[in-house]
């Protein structure tokens, strides 16, 4: 235990040492500076910390719980987000930083207008504050104490247990993103996500390794252990669903419309996600970025939903199967991790939450200075004055954060998988505002308030009857929401276009985007070549794990 404990410090402290000495002496007096880190980002830092933003500690436990409840088809939120990025670096990436914007509201406020621009950032503010901030902290301290069991060690309750875990997340979360600004962010992820590449990699060849001992191998285990799984459960091996399957599996119609779509809205107009390619250094850095996060994606099957199969045929085995899907990672990790091993794999979980929170908390901080303060409250602020303000709001919606995240502990389970999916609310306004703007240059002011009306009707509409109803005769009585996605969406889009076509006709004139020369937008040359080396890698990954590989129906 105290071997852990000092491994896990030692780890923990050394990733906030590199990333104080990387990032002391930074500019941190202007916004550009705290909140764009001086719009110097290289596209390696870029890269880490896209992935970590994206990444929890939640998703570890949630992904591979559904893999071990269904098979592989959810590894399609991990491979498939790899198409997305390719369209953020060739497509939103030029366009962002051509306007040098600071957030995605700030730009829905150029193309439509200051109204929208409020609306907007309050609906993004209120979803980080109420939902996602809250589920990071809670998630990530549930699946912290689930794996290492704190309460055990301390001698205290689960929930006293999440109210800690709760408030030293925030705490050093907090120290990153209020007083370290988005540079010190990006580097502690950059730093934290080799730390995951490697403790989560190790997972699976451990847990391989377990599985081919326990069914007698008599060669190299973690060969054996695979073609176990190969010969007993081909089927879970197969990532293409039934087109009636229901969550947590992925039909595999979606995969091609309503998860590609989720995917745009997810790394292409999160403010979360987005913030780091706006402090690019150039172009070429932030489609750098880009495209070196879509490789990383596509190999985060193998930590993200490989080891929930493996963990399925490691119980089995032992006729020690678990009742529910979300114990199956931390049930295989405390079992096959060596003690040694176990210190760096905590340090590695804990960073993976401290990304997530400090990276959300930081965008919610910016978003609320630039869209709100200076544009709404005080237009004549000056750089260290929005810093200011940055810095103390960071630390009321911290303060905020940490009241609320234990509380969801006392959520019926339904209310925090209500919570999850409510993000689509406005997303996909968000998707249809940015990319239905950038499209259609003729429409009127009022297009993304409508259509956010329009989505909020329809989608809430969607999540209240969905329950009941099931899709093609097929699963237990509900629809995937994915499906509802790939309507919706085209729909919108649809509507953008006769309102855009409408407005031609009036001879109204047509919007055209301004370069404020923020930075070099000379594109990396290689950008469109490794993009077609991606594509070719997703359809490999589908192709292995179909019944046209190792997979079966």
């Amino acid at each position: 235990m105290a071997f852990t404990l000092i491994t896990f410090v030692f780890f923990t402290v050394l990733v906030a040492v590199i990333s104080y000495v990387k990032t002391k002496g930074d500019d941190q007096t202007t916004s550009t500076g705290y909140f764009l880190a001086g719009r110097g980002l290289p596209g390696v830092v870029i890269a880490g910390s896209l992935l970590l933003t994206n990444l929890s500690a939640e998703q570890l436990v949630g992904t591979n719980g559904q893999t071990w409840a269904v098979g592989m088809s959810p590894m399609a939120f991990e491979v498939m987000a790899a198409t997305a990025l390719i369209v953020l670096a060739l497509f939103a990436a030029p366009r962002y930083l051509k306007s040098g914007i600071t957030t995605i509201p700030e730009l829905i406020g150029e193309r439509f207008d200051r109204g929208t621009k409020l609306w907007f950032s309050i609906a993004y503010i209120i979803l980080y504050l109420f939902v996602q901030i809250p589920v990071i902290l809670y998630s990530g301290s549930l699946v912290f104490e689930n794996i290492f069991h704190l309460s055990s060690l301390l001698g205290i309750t689960k929930f006293q247990s999440i109210v800690i875990l709760c408030i030293l997340i925030t705490i050093i979360g907090s120290i990153y993103a209020i007083f370290g600004g988005l540079k010190a962010v990006a580097v502690s992820d950059t730093i934290n996500g080799v730390g995951l590449l490697i403790g989560g990699l190790m997972i699976p060849f451990i847990a391989l390794h377990v599985l081919g001992n326990l069914a007698g191998s008599d060669g190299i285990a973690i060969v054996d252990g695979f073609r176990y799984l190969m010969d007993n459960h081909a089927d879970m091996l197969n990532s293409i669903a039934p087109a009636e399957s229901v969550a947590p599996a992925v039909p595999w119609p979606t995969v091609f419309l309503g998860l590609v779509f989720l995917g745009f809205q997810s790394w292409c107009t999160h403010q979360s996600f987005i913030q780091r390619v706006l402090a690019a250094e150039n172009l070429k850095e932030a489609q750098k970025g880009a495209l070196y996060c879509a490789f990383l994606k596509i190999m985060g099957f193998m930590f993200l939903a490989l080891p929930g199969v493996i963990s399925y045929a490691i119980f089995e085995l032992q006729g020690t199967q678990v009742s529910m899907m979300d114990d199956a990672y931390p049930a295989l990790v405390s079992q096959i991790v060596p003690q040694p091993l176990m210190g760096f794999f905590a340090a590695v979980m804990f960073g993976a939450i401290l990304s997530s929170f400090n990276s959300v908390l930081n965008s919610v901080s910016t978003m609320y200075t630039m869209d709100i303060y200076k544009e709404f409250i005080n237009k004549d602020a000056s750089e260290l004055k929005l810093v200011s303000v940055g810095k103390n709001m960071g630390i009321v919606f911290a303060v905020f954060s940490v009241i609320v995240g234990p509380l969801v502990y006392f959520f019926p389970a339904g209310l925090k998988t209500f919570l999850d999916s409510f993000v689509m609310l406005i997303g996909l306004p968000v998707l249809s505002a940015v990319f239905g703007g950038f499209f259609f240059k003729y429409l009127p002011k009022y297009t993304a308030k409508f259509i956010m009306v329009f989505h909020i009707i329809c989608y809430g509409g969607f999540m209240l009857i969905a329950p009941s109803y099931s899709l093609l005769g097929g699963g237990d009585g509900e629809i995937h929401y994915l499906y509802a996605v790939s309507i919706l969406w085209p729909i919108e889009l649809l509507i953008m276009f006769f309102m855009n076509r409408s407005n031609k006709n009036k001879g109204v004139q047509a919007w055209v985007q301004k370069d404020v020369g923020a930075v070099d937008m000379t594109p990396w040359k290689y950008s469109k070549i490794v993009s077609v080396i991606v594509l070719v890698c997703v359809v490999l990954v589908y192709l292995a794990f179909s019944p046209l590989g190792i997979g079966a129906w």
